[in-house]
């Protein structure tokens, strides 16, 4: 029985050395891949944390900048309808018989293209802005972005031009409605000779159809290849 004893003992102190020994092993073993993990996430952590930033930067100058256009082509509508009204007065003016009603129409005429004028001049203002911001959002986007990004820079681009023409077209229409005087016959007749200013309005109008195309053409493109909706919201042709 003593030999049989000592020999089960033997097998079980065996059998807890080889157990105690696999245990350390893999402890070992976890604890050396959580150090090298440690390791590595040390490494990497400020260049995880530079993405991280960036395409927070990114997501939220990208944003910034959209909202800019928005008030930029919002100004622009504004302006536009403003216009529209100052040349529907131009017109009433220029074939009204009454003097009285035709200062009304000038009067009222001159003020949508005072305001026309001035809201152009606050979306160009803003197209602007919203180009430097658009450039600046390039600086935090990765390269798949570029194109789209370049897209509405050129659309800044083209709106600054735009809406400068049209402010110059208000200036112009103000003009020639402020011009407009009845003689003593009951004409309609223009107190100076308007043949410069008619000229420089007409050409500015044919600059505004270009730019318009061009303008139109580019909103097209980012709603047609990148699938963004929105743009005819304030689209004003």
């Amino acid at each position: 029985m003593g030999r049989e004893f000592n020999r089960n003992m033997f097998i079980m102190l065996l059998s807890i050395m080889v157990g105690v020994i696999i245990i350390t092993f893999f402890i070992a073993d976890l604890q050396a891949r959580s150090d090298v993990t440690e390791t590595l996430s040390t490494k990497h952590s400020a260049e995880i944390k530079t993405i991280e930033e960036k395409n927070i930067n990114f997501t939220t100058r990208f944003i910034t900048s959209l909202g800019q256009l928005d008030m930029s082509r919002e100004d622009r509508a504004t302006g536009n309808y403003h216009f529209q009204l100052g040349s529907n007065w131009y017109t009433s003016a220029i074939t009204e018989t009454n003097e009285t009603e035709m200062f009304e129409y000038k009067t009222i005429g001159m003020d949508n293209c005072s305001k026309a004028e001035e809201s152009f001049l606050l979306a160009a203002a803003n197209f602007e802005v919203a180009n430097i911001k658009f450039e600046q959002t390039k600086n935090y986007s990765h390269e798949i972005y570029y194109d789209l990004l370049d897209l509405y820079i050129d659309l800044t681009e083209s709106g600054i031009r735009l809406t400068s023409l049209q402010a110059n077209a208000s200036n112009y229409l103000y003009l020639l409605i402020e011009n407009i005087t009845m003689n003593d016959f009951g004409q309609i007749t223009f107190l100076e000779n308007i043949t410069e200013l008619f000229g420089l309005f007409n050409t500015t109008m044919g600059l505004i159809a270009i730019e318009t195309g061009i303008y139109g053409e580019i909103e097209e493109q980012v709603e047609r290849e990148y699938n963004i909706e929105g743009f005819s919201e304030f689209r004003e042709d």
